[in-house]
């Protein structure tokens, strides 16, 4: 989906992409949740699908503008301090206790994106631009911690088509409030791969709905560091971006911090016995 977005965004625009990746995937889901039946969310789960929408679209948003200034392996690899920040955000909204690990997780964390960013610089190619991305990914990657903490609770209390329906439907009309002052009209040929896009989103939004029902995210978010070979591959196959070695020393300690900060405990046979 991240490289269908990118070619969509550098061809029509970020933005005009970004809302109509967000309509096409509420259009492709929401008869699906229609049929179900299940009728209008309550006050309650009302109120953490707008929460979600809002930051959803933002976060998507930054996060596609930053695709177009960075490298798609590079882009991912320092998406993955989102799971170090979501600690500090499940302790000041969950009131989770921070461990001693997760601090020196977020150092790691911290050092990996020194290090990525840390090789453009020895390449020469941290110009303005690059600096732009950047920044947008950090802010984008500040949203996506707290999105952790909200489809949290959300997948407690509603089921993976209403959350994927509402996630895109609201973060496009949010989106679309922008359109008078942002949009521009896209070619035939983008718009095949927003809607292919769209598509992806609706299928992955169900199915990490469906994932964190049943799992702890600790033990989800892990997973979420594949992507970095699929946007290694992707990246190569669709724009001919090749992988550095500092992304991936950077990636590497990133990841690093983040299996630190959510392994569980060894369990000792005699406590477990007992």
């Amino acid at each position: 989906m991240d490289a269908l977005m990118k070619d969509a965004a550098l061809a029509t625009g970020t933005y005009t992409a970004t809302v109509l990746r967000s309509l096409f995937g509420a259009a492709i889901i929401a008869p699906f949740w229609l049929l179900q039946r299940t009728g209008w969310p309550t006050r309650s789960v009302f109120k953490l699908h707008i929460e979600r929408g809002i930051i959803s679209a933002f976060m998507a948003l930054s996060f596609f503008f930053a695709l177009t200034k960075l490298p798609l392996a590079e882009a991912i690899a320092i998406s993955f301090v989102a799971p170090l920040i979501a600690l500090y955000f499940a302790r000041v909204l969950l009131g989770e206790e921070i461990q001693p690990k997760a601090i020196y997780a977020s150092i790691l964390g911290f050092v990996g994106t020194l290090v990525i960013v840390g090789g453009k610089f020895g390449r020469g190619d941290m110009t303005a631009d690059v600096w732009l991305g950047v920044a947008s990914l950090g802010f984008s990657a500040v949203l996506y911690a707290y999105n952790f903490v909200v489809i949290r609770r959300q997948s407690q209390v509603a089921g993976p088509v209403e959350i994927a329906t509402f996630h895109s439907g609201i973060g496009g009309l949010v989106l679309l409030l922008f359109a008078p002052f942002l949009a521009t009209v896209p070619q035939t040929g983008a718009l095949i791969m927003i809607a292919g896009a769209g598509a992806l989103t609706a299928i992955g939004a169900m199915a990490i709905a469906w994932a964190y029902a049943r799992s702890e995210a600790q033990a989800l978010v892990p997973i979420e560091y594949t992507g970095f070979l699929w946007a290694s591959l992707l990246g190569w196959l669709f724009f001919r971006e090749p992988v550095t070695l500092p992304t991936l020393a950077g990636t590497a300690l990133i990841v690093t911090g983040c299996w630190i900060a959510t392994r569980k405990p060894r369990i000792q046979p005699a406590a477990a016995a007992g």
